[in-house]
């Protein structure tokens, strides 16, 4: 009785031991399992997405990058343009400047040695009136473009050799310095972009046909229409230049000057 007593207490004990482990709960771990790979399995696709937007916008900046850098360009090469103009523009002023400058230093030698040889000859030539377009022996007449010579050469004052120029013409109309004397104006005109009035100072020149300014003065005609873009006027002025002077500087100088 004794051995079935120990044996009733066995089997309590053992149900007693096996009622925890038959209540416990149905394990879980594969549901997290499941949530952990899918959230492994969608990581991939969402550092994709950020890739290719990284990709997006790294060419969205190269892009306008490249507009900048294509912008910067063609302003530099229209700044080189004007400075290039610029340059090519201060080259011809300077070039037209010396040649005022060492055509007015021949003329200046030129007068020196005229009136030295009519000073000489004068005593045979007083009884000819200077109204016959000869070169007179006037005092004032000679100092008179002799002081508008200097005004250019030594003082560089233009203002003032456009007012001297001016009068010598007034108060001299018949002398052989007159046509030169319309020339330099029109020189000094067409320095200070006055074209109208230079085309009418070198038109005064045409109505010596002796004169050696003549060519020049038709050379400097075309120039002023090339500078207004007049290009068939300007053509013109060249061609009739190198029919009527074709062994000539001036010639050379119009075939030169052609726009083609």
């Amino acid at each position: 009785m004794l051995g079935n007593l120990k044996r009733q207490i066995v089997l309590m004990l053992l149900v007693s031991v096996a009622s925890p482990v038959l209540a416990t709960p149905a394990p879980v771990s594969d549901l997290s399992e499941g949530m952990e790979q899918h959230a492994t399995s969608a990581s991939p696709e969402t550092r994709v997405d950020r890739l290719e937007r990284l990709l997006q916008n790294s060419s969205l900046l190269r892009v306008q990058m490249q507009q900048q850098i294509d912008d910067m360009a063609t302003e530099i090469q229209h700044l080189r343009g004007q400075v290039e103009k610029n340059s090519h523009d201060m080259g011809q002023m300077l070039t037209r400047q010396r040649e005022l400058f060492v055509e007015i230093d021949r003329l200046r030698e030129e007068l020196n040695s005229k009136g030295s040889h009519e000073a000489q000859s004068g005593s045979k030539d007083n009884g000819q009136s200077a109204s016959a377009g000869t070169y007179s022996e006037d005092a004032n007449e000679q100092m008179a473009y002799q002081n508008a010579v200097d005004l250019i050469l030594k003082k560089r004052d233009y203002a003032g050799a456009i007012n001297a120029f001016t009068k010598f013409q007034r108060d001299f109309p018949k002398s052989n310095f007159a046509p030169n004397a319309h020339y330099w104006l029109g020189q000094l005109y067409y320095a200070k972009q006055q074209d109208d009035k230079a085309v009418e100072s070198f038109k005064a020149v045409l109505d010596f046909p002796k004169s050696n300014k003549r060519a020049d003065a038709l050379v400097k005609l075309g120039d002023v229409e090339k500078r207004r873009r007049n290009t068939k006027l300007a053509n013109q002025y060249y061609q009739q230049v190198i029919d009527e002077y074709p062994d000539t500087a001036s010639a050379e100088s119009a075939r030169r000057s052609m726009i083609k």
